[in-house]
Protein backbone atom coordinates (compact mmCIF):
# COMPACT_ATOMS: atom_id res chain seq x y z
CA UNK A 1 0.00 0.00 0.00
CA UNK A 2 1.32 3.22 -1.19
CA UNK A 3 2.11 5.64 2.18
CA UNK A 4 0.51 9.84 0.64
CA UNK A 5 2.32 12.26 1.51
CA UNK A 6 1.03 15.18 3.75
CA UNK A 7 0.37 17.38 0.21
CA UNK A 8 -0.78 14.70 -0.96
CA UNK A 9 -3.39 13.48 2.09
CA UNK A 10 -4.57 16.70 2.15
CA UNK A 11 -5.59 17.43 -1.54
CA UNK A 12 -7.09 13.97 -1.92
CA UNK A 13 -9.38 15.12 2.10
CA UNK A 14 -10.29 17.97 -0.40
CA UNK A 15 -8.72 20.19 2.15
CA UNK A 16 -6.30 21.60 -0.12
CA UNK A 17 -5.82 22.43 -3.77
CA UNK A 18 -3.16 21.32 -5.69
CA UNK A 19 -2.39 24.98 -7.11
CA UNK A 20 -2.32 25.81 -2.95
CA UNK A 21 -0.04 22.99 -2.25
CA UNK A 22 2.06 23.79 -4.83
CA UNK A 23 2.49 27.29 -3.61
CA UNK A 24 3.31 26.24 -0.26
CA UNK A 25 6.08 24.07 -1.43
CA UNK A 26 7.85 26.50 -3.41
CA UNK A 27 8.02 28.49 -0.18
CA UNK A 28 8.53 25.84 2.00
CA UNK A 29 11.82 24.97 0.32
CA UNK A 30 14.55 26.77 1.55
CA UNK A 31 12.65 28.13 5.25
CA UNK A 32 13.58 25.00 6.91
CA UNK A 33 9.93 24.84 8.00
CA UNK A 34 8.14 21.48 7.84
CA UNK A 35 5.09 21.62 5.53
CA UNK A 36 2.29 21.89 7.62
CA UNK A 37 3.98 24.63 9.31
CA UNK A 38 3.71 26.78 6.02
CA UNK A 39 0.49 25.59 5.23
CA UNK A 40 -1.13 27.05 8.35
CA UNK A 41 1.13 30.17 8.58
CA UNK A 42 0.17 31.51 4.63
CA UNK A 43 -3.68 30.15 5.98
CA UNK A 44 -4.58 27.17 3.43
CA UNK A 45 -5.28 24.85 5.85
CA UNK A 46 -6.52 25.11 9.91
CA UNK A 47 -4.26 23.30 12.42
CA UNK A 48 -7.59 21.02 13.20
CA UNK A 49 -7.99 20.83 9.58
CA UNK A 50 -4.72 19.16 9.69
CA UNK A 51 -5.08 16.80 12.85
CA UNK A 52 -8.16 15.79 11.43
CA UNK A 53 -6.50 14.52 7.89
CA UNK A 54 -3.63 13.15 10.07
CA UNK A 55 -5.76 11.38 12.44
CA UNK A 56 -7.73 9.84 9.15
CA UNK A 57 -5.10 8.45 6.55
CA UNK A 58 -2.79 7.47 9.26
CA UNK A 59 -5.65 5.87 11.98
CA UNK A 60 -3.65 7.56 15.23
CA UNK A 61 -5.21 8.97 17.95
CA UNK A 62 -5.31 12.39 18.74
CA UNK A 63 -4.87 13.43 22.84
CA UNK A 64 -5.94 16.20 24.75
CA UNK A 65 -2.68 17.41 26.58
CA UNK A 66 -4.28 19.66 28.54
CA UNK A 67 -6.75 17.54 30.02
CA UNK A 68 -4.15 14.73 31.30
CA UNK A 69 -2.06 14.89 33.99
CA UNK A 70 1.73 13.90 32.97
CA UNK A 71 3.48 11.47 34.83
CA UNK A 72 6.82 13.24 36.36
CA UNK A 73 8.82 9.65 35.08
CA UNK A 74 8.04 10.64 31.67
CA UNK A 75 10.46 12.90 31.15
CA UNK A 76 13.27 10.05 32.01
CA UNK A 77 12.43 8.08 29.26
CA UNK A 78 12.92 10.82 26.86
CA UNK A 79 15.89 13.91 27.26
CA UNK A 80 15.00 17.31 27.40
CA UNK A 81 17.20 17.95 24.10
CA UNK A 82 15.44 15.41 22.20
CA UNK A 83 11.66 16.39 23.47
CA UNK A 84 12.19 20.09 23.00
CA UNK A 85 14.28 19.68 19.18
CA UNK A 86 11.64 17.36 18.01
CA UNK A 87 9.12 19.03 19.17
CA UNK A 88 7.65 15.53 20.80
CA UNK A 89 5.89 15.04 24.70
CA UNK A 90 6.12 11.44 26.33
CA UNK A 91 3.04 11.52 27.81
CA UNK A 92 2.52 7.42 29.39
CA UNK A 93 3.99 3.95 29.14
CA UNK A 94 2.11 0.91 28.86
CA UNK A 95 4.54 -2.09 28.75
CA UNK A 96 7.75 -1.66 26.42
CA UNK A 97 5.29 0.83 24.66
CA UNK A 98 5.81 4.66 25.23
CA UNK A 99 3.29 6.64 23.84
CA UNK A 100 4.53 10.05 22.29
CA UNK A 101 2.49 13.40 21.75
CA UNK A 102 3.35 15.37 18.15
CA UNK A 103 2.30 18.01 16.55
CA UNK A 104 3.35 16.01 12.92
CA UNK A 105 2.86 12.07 13.59
CA UNK A 106 4.87 12.04 10.17
CA UNK A 107 8.25 12.95 11.34
CA UNK A 108 9.78 9.57 11.65
CA UNK A 109 13.34 10.90 12.22
CA UNK A 110 11.96 12.07 15.82
CA UNK A 111 10.23 8.80 15.98
CA UNK A 112 13.18 7.34 15.88
CA UNK A 113 15.65 9.22 17.54
CA UNK A 114 12.61 8.50 20.55
CA UNK A 115 12.80 5.22 20.09
CA UNK A 116 17.05 5.41 20.02
CA UNK A 117 17.37 7.23 23.66
CA UNK A 118 13.92 5.37 25.61
CA UNK A 119 14.88 2.25 24.55
CA UNK A 120 10.87 1.64 24.02
CA UNK A 121 8.77 0.94 21.14
CA UNK A 122 7.15 3.90 20.07
CA UNK A 123 3.56 5.07 19.71
CA UNK A 124 2.91 8.23 18.70
CA UNK A 125 -0.18 10.42 18.96
CA UNK A 126 -1.43 13.94 17.47
CA UNK A 127 -1.82 17.18 18.97
CA UNK A 128 -1.62 20.60 18.81
CA UNK A 129 1.17 22.35 18.67
CA UNK A 130 0.59 25.30 21.44
CA UNK A 131 -0.51 21.81 23.84
CA UNK A 132 2.90 21.03 22.97
CA UNK A 133 4.88 23.82 23.98
CA UNK A 134 2.44 24.28 26.89
CA UNK A 135 3.58 20.45 28.22
CA UNK A 136 7.32 20.78 27.14
CA UNK A 137 7.24 23.21 29.88
CA UNK A 138 5.01 21.58 32.30
CA UNK A 139 6.66 18.52 32.15
CA UNK A 140 10.31 19.33 32.15
CA UNK A 141 9.89 22.15 34.58
CA UNK A 142 8.13 20.13 36.92
CA UNK A 143 11.21 17.11 36.08
CA UNK A 144 13.62 20.23 37.14
CA UNK A 145 11.80 20.86 40.24
CA UNK A 146 11.89 17.17 41.30
CA UNK A 147 15.57 16.46 40.72
CA UNK A 148 16.25 20.09 42.75
CA UNK A 149 14.79 18.86 45.48
CA UNK A 150 15.93 15.36 45.30
CA UNK A 151 19.41 17.13 45.85
CA UNK A 152 18.03 19.16 48.07
CA UNK A 153 17.47 16.47 50.39
CA UNK A 154 20.96 15.53 50.13
CA UNK A 155 22.18 18.75 51.14
CA UNK A 156 20.45 18.98 54.35
CA UNK A 157 23.20 19.92 56.41
CA UNK A 158 23.88 22.68 55.39
CA UNK A 159 22.77 26.42 56.87
CA UNK A 160 20.80 28.68 55.58
CA UNK A 161 23.11 31.39 55.52
CA UNK A 162 25.68 28.73 53.66
CA UNK A 163 23.04 27.11 51.53
CA UNK A 164 22.58 31.30 50.72
CA UNK A 165 26.46 31.72 50.45
CA UNK A 166 26.61 28.95 48.00
CA UNK A 167 23.88 30.09 45.63
CA UNK A 168 25.66 33.23 44.96
CA UNK A 169 29.15 31.38 44.36
CA UNK A 170 27.42 29.23 41.58
CA UNK A 171 27.09 30.07 37.76
CA UNK A 172 24.52 28.92 35.94
CA UNK A 173 25.92 25.33 34.56
CA UNK A 174 26.59 24.38 38.36
CA UNK A 175 23.70 25.70 39.78
CA UNK A 176 22.97 24.87 43.49
CA UNK A 177 19.55 22.63 43.71
CA UNK A 178 17.92 25.48 45.24
CA UNK A 179 18.75 27.93 42.52
CA UNK A 180 17.43 25.22 39.62
CA UNK A 181 14.51 24.89 42.20
CA UNK A 182 13.24 28.37 41.65
CA UNK A 183 15.04 28.98 38.29
CA UNK A 184 12.12 25.80 37.43
CA UNK A 185 9.44 27.52 39.18
CA UNK A 186 10.08 30.88 36.91
CA UNK A 187 10.82 29.50 33.73
CA UNK A 188 6.81 27.77 34.12
CA UNK A 189 5.80 31.11 34.53
CA UNK A 190 7.31 32.65 32.09
CA UNK A 191 6.53 30.17 29.21
CA UNK A 192 2.68 30.58 30.55
CA UNK A 193 2.94 34.35 30.24
CA UNK A 194 2.27 34.94 33.34
CA UNK A 195 2.14 38.13 35.43
CA UNK A 196 2.72 37.07 39.42
CA UNK A 197 3.60 34.31 40.92
CA UNK A 198 2.53 33.55 44.47
CA UNK A 199 5.08 31.16 46.51
CA UNK A 200 2.35 30.49 49.72
CA UNK A 201 3.34 28.41 52.60
CA UNK A 202 1.02 26.53 54.67
CA UNK A 203 0.17 23.71 57.19
CA UNK A 204 2.14 21.18 55.00
CA UNK A 205 4.16 22.29 52.28
CA UNK A 206 4.75 25.38 50.24
CA UNK A 207 1.75 26.23 47.71
CA UNK A 208 2.79 27.66 44.01
CA UNK A 209 -0.07 29.80 42.04
CA UNK A 210 0.87 31.79 38.86
CA UNK A 211 -1.50 34.83 37.44
CA UNK A 212 -2.30 34.17 33.88
CA UNK A 213 -4.61 37.09 32.01
CA UNK A 214 -6.13 37.99 35.76
CA UNK A 215 -6.50 34.66 37.16
CA UNK A 216 -4.70 32.08 39.87
CA UNK A 217 -3.69 28.95 38.35
CA UNK A 218 -2.17 26.41 40.76
CA UNK A 219 1.26 24.58 39.40
CA UNK A 220 1.91 21.07 40.69
CA UNK A 221 5.00 21.52 42.36
CA UNK A 222 5.30 20.03 45.68
CA UNK A 223 7.97 21.83 47.45
CA UNK A 224 8.45 20.01 50.93
CA UNK A 225 7.86 22.64 53.73
CA UNK A 226 11.48 21.91 55.42
CA UNK A 227 12.88 23.13 52.11
CA UNK A 228 10.62 26.17 52.41
CA UNK A 229 13.41 28.67 54.11
CA UNK A 230 15.80 27.83 51.41
CA UNK A 231 13.35 28.55 48.77
CA UNK A 232 12.90 31.60 50.94
CA UNK A 233 16.19 32.82 50.84
CA UNK A 234 17.05 32.30 47.28
CA UNK A 235 14.37 34.28 45.82
CA UNK A 236 15.55 37.09 49.11
CA UNK A 237 19.16 36.94 47.22
CA UNK A 238 18.19 37.10 44.19
CA UNK A 239 15.91 40.47 44.93
CA UNK A 240 19.18 41.91 47.30
CA UNK A 241 16.65 41.64 50.28
CA UNK A 242 18.01 40.51 54.05
CA UNK A 243 17.76 37.13 54.33
CA UNK A 244 17.93 36.52 57.96
CA UNK A 245 15.31 39.18 58.48
CA UNK A 246 11.52 37.34 58.59
CA UNK A 247 9.42 40.18 60.74
CA UNK A 248 8.61 42.35 58.44
CA UNK A 249 7.73 42.55 54.73
CA UNK A 250 10.44 43.42 52.48
CA UNK A 251 10.55 44.40 48.68
CA UNK A 252 13.51 43.73 46.32
CA UNK A 253 14.05 43.38 42.62
CA UNK A 254 15.60 41.12 40.08
CA UNK A 255 16.96 40.17 36.79
CA UNK A 256 16.03 36.77 35.39
CA UNK A 257 17.78 35.50 31.95
CA UNK A 258 15.70 33.26 30.64
CA UNK A 259 17.11 29.81 28.88
CA UNK A 260 15.58 31.47 25.54
CA UNK A 261 17.97 34.31 26.46
CA UNK A 262 15.22 36.87 27.59
CA UNK A 263 16.17 39.32 30.10
CA UNK A 264 12.73 39.46 32.55
CA UNK A 265 12.53 42.11 35.14
CA UNK A 266 11.28 40.98 38.77
CA UNK A 267 10.11 42.93 41.06
CA UNK A 268 9.61 41.09 44.40
CA UNK A 269 7.21 41.30 48.02
CA UNK A 270 7.81 39.40 51.29
CA UNK A 271 4.88 39.16 54.03
CA UNK A 272 5.40 37.59 57.36
CA UNK A 273 2.57 34.50 58.02
CA UNK A 274 1.60 32.36 60.44
CA UNK A 275 3.34 29.74 58.53
CA UNK A 276 6.33 31.80 57.20
CA UNK A 277 7.13 34.27 54.66
CA UNK A 278 5.09 34.09 51.92
CA UNK A 279 6.31 35.99 48.42
CA UNK A 280 4.76 37.48 45.26
CA UNK A 281 6.99 38.28 42.15
CA UNK A 282 5.77 40.87 39.82
CA UNK A 283 6.80 39.83 36.17
CA UNK A 284 7.70 42.92 33.94
CA UNK A 285 7.52 42.18 30.66
CA UNK A 286 9.58 44.18 28.08
CA UNK A 287 7.21 43.86 25.32
CA UNK A 288 7.19 47.95 23.92
CA UNK A 289 5.83 46.76 20.61
CA UNK A 290 2.25 46.30 22.62
CA UNK A 291 2.36 49.82 23.75
CA UNK A 292 0.10 51.77 21.07
CA UNK A 293 -3.30 51.96 20.94
CA UNK A 294 -4.53 49.67 19.30
CA UNK A 295 -3.35 46.97 21.12
CA UNK A 296 -4.29 48.16 24.65
CA UNK A 297 -7.95 48.66 23.54
CA UNK A 298 -9.07 52.20 22.63
CA UNK A 299 -11.70 52.18 20.14
CA UNK A 300 -12.41 54.22 17.34
CA UNK A 301 -15.32 55.66 19.07
CA UNK A 302 -12.54 56.94 22.07
CA UNK A 303 -9.88 58.14 19.56
CA UNK A 304 -11.44 61.85 19.36
CA UNK A 305 -11.11 61.82 23.28
CA UNK A 306 -7.99 60.64 23.43
CA UNK A 307 -6.55 62.48 21.11
CA UNK A 308 -8.14 65.66 22.66
CA UNK A 309 -6.39 64.80 26.16
CA UNK A 310 -3.33 64.43 24.53
CA UNK A 311 -3.23 67.73 22.85
CA UNK A 312 -2.53 69.58 26.03
CA UNK A 313 0.55 71.26 26.14
CA UNK A 314 0.27 71.74 30.16
CA UNK A 315 -2.10 70.57 33.20
CA UNK A 316 -2.40 67.01 34.60
CA UNK A 317 -3.66 63.71 32.75
CA UNK A 318 -4.52 61.08 35.11
CA UNK A 319 -4.94 57.50 34.50
CA UNK A 320 -6.92 55.60 37.13
CA UNK A 321 -7.95 51.80 37.69
CA UNK A 322 -6.85 49.55 40.47
CA UNK A 323 -3.87 47.55 40.41
CA UNK A 324 -3.48 44.43 37.74
CA UNK A 325 -6.11 47.31 35.42
CA UNK A 326 -3.13 48.05 32.98
CA UNK A 327 -2.50 51.98 33.92
CA UNK A 328 0.89 51.04 32.94
CA UNK A 329 0.49 50.18 29.81
CA UNK A 330 -1.35 53.11 28.88
CA UNK A 331 0.54 55.52 30.77
CA UNK A 332 3.31 54.11 28.66
CA UNK A 333 1.38 54.39 25.39
CA UNK A 334 0.70 58.20 25.93
CA UNK A 335 4.46 58.65 27.05
CA UNK A 336 5.20 56.84 23.50
CA UNK A 337 2.66 59.15 21.23
CA UNK A 338 4.09 62.36 23.04
CA UNK A 339 8.32 61.35 23.19
CA UNK A 340 9.18 63.49 19.94
CA UNK A 341 12.54 65.57 19.55
CA UNK A 342 11.54 68.81 20.56
CA UNK A 343 9.85 67.99 23.52
CA UNK A 344 12.57 67.40 27.08
CA UNK A 345 10.08 64.68 28.94
CA UNK A 346 11.24 63.07 32.35
CA UNK A 347 9.59 60.09 33.80
CA UNK A 348 9.71 59.14 37.42
CA UNK A 349 8.74 55.40 37.44
CA UNK A 350 9.35 52.84 40.32
CA UNK A 351 10.43 50.40 38.66
CA UNK A 352 11.09 51.05 35.27
CA UNK A 353 9.10 48.62 33.30
CA UNK A 354 10.17 49.55 29.45
CA UNK A 355 13.07 51.64 28.40
CA UNK A 356 12.10 54.38 25.69
CA UNK A 357 14.87 56.09 23.80
CA UNK A 358 14.62 59.47 23.84
CA UNK A 359 13.07 59.78 27.29
CA UNK A 360 14.51 60.59 30.80
CA UNK A 361 13.45 57.88 33.04
CA UNK A 362 14.15 58.61 36.86
CA UNK A 363 14.37 55.14 39.24
CA UNK A 364 12.70 55.59 42.41
CA UNK A 365 14.71 54.81 45.24
CA UNK A 366 12.59 55.37 48.16
CA UNK A 367 15.65 53.15 50.59
CA UNK A 368 17.96 56.47 49.82
CA UNK A 369 15.52 58.74 50.06
CA UNK A 370 15.05 59.24 46.05
CA UNK A 371 11.12 59.41 46.94
CA UNK A 372 8.60 60.61 43.61
CA UNK A 373 8.06 64.17 45.65
CA UNK A 374 12.05 64.78 46.29
CA UNK A 375 12.82 63.21 42.33
CA UNK A 376 9.53 65.68 41.31
CA UNK A 377 10.87 69.28 42.72
CA UNK A 378 14.77 67.83 41.39
CA UNK A 379 13.20 67.37 37.61
CA UNK A 380 11.50 70.58 38.02
CA UNK A 381 14.20 72.05 37.18
CA UNK A 382 15.92 70.37 34.26
CA UNK A 383 13.42 72.40 32.40
CA UNK A 384 10.67 69.56 31.07
CA UNK A 385 7.69 70.08 29.06
CA UNK A 386 6.59 66.91 30.39
CA UNK A 387 6.46 64.94 33.21
CA UNK A 388 5.35 61.43 33.97
CA UNK A 389 5.11 60.43 37.59
CA UNK A 390 4.52 56.94 37.83
CA UNK A 391 2.14 56.59 40.95
CA UNK A 392 0.77 59.56 43.02
CA UNK A 393 0.76 57.72 46.36
CA UNK A 394 0.49 61.24 49.18
CA UNK A 395 -0.39 64.37 49.37
CA UNK A 396 2.83 66.04 49.14
CA UNK A 397 3.60 64.32 45.77
CA UNK A 398 -0.06 65.15 44.77
CA UNK A 399 0.47 68.96 45.15
CA UNK A 400 3.78 69.16 43.68
CA UNK A 401 2.45 67.59 40.42
CA UNK A 402 -0.93 69.65 40.46
CA UNK A 403 1.23 73.07 40.63
CA UNK A 404 3.86 71.72 38.45
CA UNK A 405 1.01 71.29 35.64
CA UNK A 406 -0.63 75.16 36.37
CA UNK A 407 2.86 76.70 35.98
CA UNK A 408 2.62 75.51 32.38
CA UNK A 409 3.68 71.48 32.57
CA UNK A 410 2.22 68.41 31.22
CA UNK A 411 2.08 65.98 33.77
CA UNK A 412 0.91 62.38 33.20
CA UNK A 413 0.25 60.20 36.19
CA UNK A 414 -1.51 57.14 37.66
CA UNK A 415 -3.71 57.23 40.85
CA UNK A 416 -5.90 53.98 42.72
CA UNK A 417 -9.35 54.83 42.14
CA UNK A 418 -12.27 52.99 41.44
CA UNK A 419 -13.64 55.31 38.20
CA UNK A 420 -12.66 58.79 36.48
CA UNK A 421 -14.95 60.99 38.92
CA UNK A 422 -13.55 58.86 42.22
CA UNK A 423 -10.22 59.98 41.29
CA UNK A 424 -10.91 63.80 41.97
CA UNK A 425 -11.92 62.81 45.72
CA UNK A 426 -8.98 60.65 45.86
CA UNK A 427 -6.94 64.07 45.16
CA UNK A 428 -9.15 65.93 47.81
CA UNK A 429 -8.70 63.10 50.03
CA UNK A 430 -4.74 63.60 49.88
CA UNK A 431 -5.10 67.28 50.97
CA UNK A 432 -5.00 68.77 47.69
CA UNK A 433 -7.34 71.65 47.48
CA UNK A 434 -10.27 71.63 45.43
CA UNK A 435 -9.42 75.05 43.39
CA UNK A 436 -6.15 73.65 42.48
CA UNK A 437 -7.79 70.31 41.34
CA UNK A 438 -9.70 72.07 39.08
CA UNK A 439 -7.20 74.41 37.80
CA UNK A 440 -4.80 71.71 36.43
CA UNK A 441 -6.53 68.20 35.85
CA UNK A 442 -6.87 67.94 32.08
CA UNK A 443 -8.13 64.91 31.50
CA UNK A 444 -8.86 61.26 33.31
CA UNK A 445 -8.75 57.86 31.88
CA UNK A 446 -10.05 55.04 33.98
CA UNK A 447 -9.74 51.23 32.92
CA UNK A 448 -10.31 47.86 33.46
CA UNK A 449 -9.05 44.79 31.76
CA UNK A 450 -11.49 42.08 30.39
CA UNK A 451 -10.14 38.91 29.04
CA UNK A 452 -10.94 37.99 25.20
CA UNK A 453 -12.57 35.28 24.42
CA UNK A 454 -10.62 32.15 22.70
CA UNK A 455 -11.39 32.35 18.70
CA UNK A 456 -10.53 29.12 18.50
CA UNK A 457 -13.35 27.96 20.53
CA UNK A 458 -15.79 30.69 20.08
CA UNK A 459 -19.38 29.79 19.90
CA UNK A 460 -22.75 31.83 19.93
CA UNK A 461 -24.80 31.21 22.75
CA UNK A 462 -28.23 32.23 24.15
CA UNK A 463 -27.33 34.64 27.12
CA UNK A 464 -29.18 34.16 30.62
CA UNK A 465 -31.64 37.31 30.64
CA UNK A 466 -30.88 38.12 33.86
CA UNK A 467 -27.25 38.31 33.24
CA UNK A 468 -28.59 40.95 30.49
CA UNK A 469 -30.54 42.59 32.60
CA UNK A 470 -27.48 43.48 35.24
CA UNK A 471 -25.33 44.82 32.39
CA UNK A 472 -28.43 46.78 30.97
CA UNK A 473 -28.84 45.61 27.61
CA UNK A 474 -32.39 45.76 26.57
CA UNK A 475 -32.44 45.60 22.71
CA UNK A 476 -31.68 41.80 21.65
CA UNK A 477 -33.00 42.42 18.09
CA UNK A 478 -30.19 41.46 15.47
CA UNK A 479 -27.60 41.15 18.34
CA UNK A 480 -25.26 38.12 18.72
CA UNK A 481 -23.17 36.44 21.93
CA UNK A 482 -20.24 34.21 22.47
CA UNK A 483 -18.13 32.30 24.77
CA UNK A 484 -15.80 30.58 24.77
CA UNK A 485 -15.71 26.45 25.01
CA UNK A 486 -12.03 25.78 26.10
CA UNK A 487 -9.74 24.27 24.27
CA UNK A 488 -5.92 23.48 23.80
CA UNK A 489 -5.23 27.04 22.92
CA UNK A 490 -6.93 28.50 26.32
CA UNK A 491 -6.26 25.97 28.62
CA UNK A 492 -9.42 25.00 28.24
CA UNK A 493 -10.48 28.76 30.33
CA UNK A 494 -12.31 29.90 26.81
CA UNK A 495 -10.50 32.95 27.24
CA UNK A 496 -7.28 34.48 25.63
CA UNK A 497 -5.22 37.73 26.50
CA UNK A 498 -6.85 40.64 27.83
CA UNK A 499 -8.12 44.08 26.52
CA UNK A 500 -8.68 47.48 28.07
CA UNK A 501 -12.14 49.14 28.88
CA UNK A 502 -11.94 52.68 29.19
CA UNK A 503 -14.04 55.82 30.03
CA UNK A 504 -12.65 59.36 29.40
CA UNK A 505 -13.15 61.84 31.40
CA UNK A 506 -12.81 65.41 29.70
CA UNK A 507 -12.79 68.81 31.75
CA UNK A 508 -15.19 71.48 30.58
CA UNK A 509 -16.41 74.52 32.30
CA UNK A 510 -19.20 73.52 34.02
CA UNK A 511 -17.51 70.72 35.68
CA UNK A 512 -14.49 72.61 36.52
CA UNK A 513 -16.86 74.95 38.13
CA UNK A 514 -18.66 72.33 40.55
CA UNK A 515 -14.73 70.88 41.57
CA UNK A 516 -13.84 74.23 42.82
CA UNK A 517 -17.23 74.24 44.67
CA UNK A 518 -16.14 71.45 46.24
CA UNK A 519 -18.91 69.16 44.76
CA UNK A 520 -18.94 65.59 45.57
CA UNK A 521 -18.35 62.69 43.44
CA UNK A 522 -22.34 61.90 43.57
CA UNK A 523 -22.96 65.68 42.19
CA UNK A 524 -20.01 65.44 39.52
CA UNK A 525 -21.89 62.08 38.28
CA UNK A 526 -25.26 63.44 37.69
CA UNK A 527 -23.47 66.18 35.96
CA UNK A 528 -21.87 63.81 33.48
CA UNK A 529 -25.07 61.37 33.17
CA UNK A 530 -26.05 63.87 30.25
CA UNK A 531 -22.93 64.66 28.80
CA UNK A 532 -22.29 63.89 24.98
CA UNK A 533 -18.62 64.00 25.84
CA UNK A 534 -18.70 60.81 28.07
CA UNK A 535 -19.81 57.36 28.05
CA UNK A 536 -19.08 55.60 30.80
CA UNK A 537 -16.85 52.36 31.05
CA UNK A 538 -20.50 49.78 31.47
CA UNK A 539 -21.36 51.47 27.84
CA UNK A 540 -18.05 50.45 26.50
CA UNK A 541 -18.08 46.94 28.13
CA UNK A 542 -21.47 46.30 26.68
CA UNK A 543 -20.14 46.89 23.23
CA UNK A 544 -17.30 44.42 23.65
CA UNK A 545 -19.81 42.13 24.39
CA UNK A 546 -21.94 42.91 21.52
CA UNK A 547 -18.91 42.66 19.19
CA UNK A 548 -17.79 39.70 20.52
CA UNK A 549 -14.52 40.31 21.94
CA UNK A 550 -15.59 39.58 25.80
CA UNK A 551 -18.39 37.67 27.42
CA UNK A 552 -21.42 39.30 29.69
CA UNK A 553 -19.57 36.95 32.65
CA UNK A 554 -16.54 38.60 32.27
CA UNK A 555 -17.95 42.33 32.12
CA UNK A 556 -20.11 41.85 35.39
CA UNK A 557 -16.53 39.84 37.09
CA UNK A 558 -14.51 43.34 36.13
CA UNK A 559 -16.83 46.49 36.22
CA UNK A 560 -18.50 47.18 39.33
CA UNK A 561 -20.15 50.19 37.58
CA UNK A 562 -23.67 48.17 36.87
CA UNK A 563 -26.97 48.90 36.46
Amino acid sequence: MKILRLGEMLVQNDVLTQEELDDALSKQRGSGKRLGTVLIDEGYITEKQLITTLKTQLGIDEVDLNEMTIPPEMATYIPKSVAVNNRIVPVKLEGDRLFIAMEDPLNFRAIEEAKEVSRKKITPMITYSAMITRALSVVYENEGAANAIKEMREERGLTIGEMAAEQEAQDENAAAPTVKLVNSILERAITDKASDIHIEPTNGKMRIRIRVDGRLVEIPIDIPKEFQSNVISRIKVMGDMNITERRIPQDGRALFHTKTGEDIDLRINTLPTIYGEKIVIRILWRDATQLNRRAIGITEKDNAKFDRVLKNSSGMILVVGPTGSGKTSTLYTMIKELNKTEINMISLEDPVEFQIEGVTQVPINEKVGLTFASALRSCLRQDPDVICVGEIRDGETAEIALRAAMTGHLVLSTIHTEDAVSAIDRLKDLGVEPYLVAGSVRGIISQRLVRRICPNCKKEITPDPYLLDLAGIKNLEGRKFYKGTGCHMCMNSGYKGRIGVFEIFTMNGKLRDAIAAGASGTDLRNALEGSKDFTPMIVNARDLVQEGVTTLDEVLRTIATIE
